[in-house]
């Protein structure tokens, strides 16, 4: 692998115990490499012309796209390297972005940035959440993950989220004990994958450690195609280590394949700019901002 960009970083935030100090002390690397490398899961085929990003750092996401200002404030004062945008989806909670367009990836990717890009997509029906129950998925899920699946490749190209890049689809916390349910779920999140796959696209997956992630390692176990290339796993109050999750097996989704949020909803302040975020510590793909 060609190594591309070096950055030694410090742990963000406070108090985020010895492994964070630990961890802290690595590198941000950026290597882009061939779209073969690594772990392929089942049924996966070329990912088309662009090929992927994997981002090793402190990255930080946060529900509406912070302005060029705030963002140029970070990463000047910072130890966040990488943002995590929501750039579609039925079930998004922040539509409006303001901020976010083409003009917005191509200016924080000047300064730096890299991007994890976040799609919102129909929720399981037996999501826990409330406000997410308007917005599950129907009787006909490998159609709507489909039909998902282009609208977020298209909202991505539109973006400046070139082939190559990977999209992560949002799946709220589900009760996989739920038997019609966690079947309904995995046929949506199946089809939105090989869509995504069939657009040049990586699909990632974003959930709770203990439903949504452990759903898909069952899946992975069970030898079901097409599953997520990376892994993005909430296990809050926990050091961040995304290759310690106890859901996963020890080989699965590696390498540089996960990414594990280990914080939310913490307010900080870098450069006199804050934010309300969840921290995330990041060894997976990212958007491709260039050709």
């Amino acid at each position: 692998m060609r190594i591309s960009a070096y950055v030694r970083q410090k742990a963000p935030g406070r108090a985020v115990g010895l492994v964070a100090a630990l961890v802290a002390s690595l590198a941000t690397l950026v290597l882009p490499v061939d779209a073969s490398a690594g772990d392929a899961d089942p049924g996966q085929s070329s990912a088309g012309s662009g090929k992927p990003v994997y981002f090793n750092g402190w990255a930080f996401d946060t529900c509406e796209a912070p302005s060029p200002a705030t963002m140029r404030a970070w990463r000047r004062s910072s130890s966040y390297r990488a943002v995590g945008i929501y750039f579609g989806g039925p079930a998004r909670g922040c539509p409006r972005q303001k901020h976010l367009g083409r003009k917005w990836v191509q200016s924080v990717g000047r300064m730096g940035w890299y991007i994890l890009a976040v799609y919102v997509g129909s929720q399981a029906p037996c999501v826990n959440a409330g406000h997410k129950r308007r917005f599950v998925i129907g009787r006909n899920p490998w159609q709507q993950g489909t039909a998902q699946a282009r609208d977020a490749v298209e909202r991505a190209g539109r973006l400046g989220l070139f082939r190559g890049s990977t999209l992560y689809l949002d799946m709220e916390a589900y009760d996989i004990g739920n038997k019609p349910c966690a079947q309904r779920t995995l046929a949506f999140v199946r089809a939105w994958n090989r869509e995504v796959r069939r657009h040049g696209y990586f699909p990632g997956f974003y959930s709770s450690a203990n439903s949504g992630v452990r759903h898909m390692e069952l899946a992975r176990r069970a030898r079901t195609a097409d599953l997520p290339t990376a892994m993005w796993f909430a296990r809050w109050h926990t050091p961040p280590a995304p290759h310690r999750e106890p859901v996963l097996a020890g080989n699965a989704w590696t390498p540089h394949r996960r990414i594990h949020q280990y914080a939310g909803q913490v307010r900080e302040t870098h450069g006199g700019h804050r934010l309300n975020i969840d921290r995330n510590r990041v060894d997976a793909l990212v958007a491709r901002t260039r050709r």
